[in-house]
């Protein structure tokens, strides 16, 4: 049976729909970590059947899985979780060029030419920044755009104030994952940068790290008290 242009049509709109949804559904993982489908479907506005539907779709090619919790009376929520491969959705920025670019350096010039490298990088960086945070304005304001910044180059950062008037500074994803984990001195450049674009009035500590396991990168960020 041969299918009406119209119905071809309908039926093309669905599938771009159902990618679109699926993709969200990634999106909102990747963001916000593990989650229940009915969180997801509140939170994508789409009904909690459709999102188990996409869910078990994308369960199948291996992109999410699922852990059951026991979090009070009655019977275990299922929380919906990106995989390795759900990860790998997520991309690092030109990975294999960046990690032969590293190897390539640090055996003509060494571990000191790689810091130079990183060094290098790390001045361009709080030049570049430094001209975003220059009108002033609060600690959230600053924080505002620097996180701003940080998600126009792919890192998904956002800043929520704590319940003791700190903030903590969220990124979500890690386009040069690739390259930290060959070089951990760009974590270190990353970290001092956001040290010297804030200040000394202003202490920032990283507590969670994705390259210890963690599944985001997180700073806790507050005035100094002496300030």
């Amino acid at each position: 049976m041969e299918l009406r242009a119209d119905e071809c049509r309908h039926i093309g709109t669905m599938t771009i729909d159902s990618d679109r949804t699926s993709g969200l559904i990634l999106q909102a993982l990747k963001a916000r970590g593990a989650q229940t489908a009915s969180v997801l479907a509140e939170r994508l506005g789409v009904t909690a059947v459709a999102i188990r539907q996409h869910l078990d779709r994308l369960n199948g090619e291996g992109l999410v899985a699922h852990d059951d919790r026991r979090e009070s009376v009655g019977r275990p929520k299922r929380y919906w979780r990106l995989t390795d491969k759900g990860h790998a959705r997520f991309p690092d920025n030109h990975e294999g060029l960046t990690l032969e670019i590293i190897d390539a350096v640090r055996n003509v010039f060494g571990d000191a030419g790689l810091d130079r490298l990183i060094g290098e990088r790390e001045a361009r960086m709080r030049a570049s920044y430094g001209a975003a945070l220059s009108s002033g304005g609060s600690l959230a304001d600053r924080l505002g755009r620097l996180a701003a910044r940080r998600s126009a180059e792919g890192y998904m950062a956002e800043v929520e104030r704590l319940a003791d008037g700190s903030f903590r500074l969220t990124e979500n994803h890690c386009p040069i994952c690739a390259a930290a984990r060959a070089c951990q001195g760009f974590c270190r450049s990353e970290l001092a940068l956001f040290r010297a674009l804030l200040g000394p009035e202003v202490s920032i500590e990283r507590e969670e790290h994705i390259l210890a396991g963690a599944r985001r990168c997180a700073y806790r960020i507050a005035a100094s008290e002496a300030n």
